[in-house]
């Protein structure tokens, strides 16, 4: 998970709906979170099942402070399942994990209040 923006950051440019559908965001469930000590910025690695269309993905995500790895198992999450890999140290970041800011400016894990399909897609 990357801190692309804050909470006082302008607002984006106006962007059309077919803009919007060039984004792919997926749900899916963590089936295994691990620590990620050669990260510059605590983080964790975290392996996402999206479903048979799409399968099992890995996301590095900077969400240490308000989640324990125990506790991530389980949890649905929403990510964009369409940019290409990024590399994070030795690691090969395959989706980009969503969130929010809290008031200190860290990570809020975003998914669905009630459980719901995985690889289900944003609209």
């Amino acid at each position: 998970m990357h801190k692309l923006h804050d909470q006082d950051a302008p607002r984006a440019d106006t962007i059309t709906f077919d803009d919007f559908l060039k984004i792919d965001v997926r749900v899916g469930t963590i089936v295994r979170a691990e620590s990620f000590p050669e990260a510059r910025k605590p983080a964790y690695k975290l392996t996402i099942d999206f479903g048979p269309a799409i399968g099992t993905k890995r996301s590095s995500a900077q969400i240490t402070t308000h989640y324990r790895l125990e506790d991530l198992i389980g949890r649905q999450v929403a990510a964009v399942v369409n940019f290409p890999p990024r590399q994070i140290g030795p690691f090969m970041s395959e989706v980009l994990t969503l969130g929010f800011p809290d008031e200190g400016g860290e990570v809020v894990l975003i998914g669905p209040s009630v459980g719901v399909p995985n690889g289900g897609q944003l609209y």
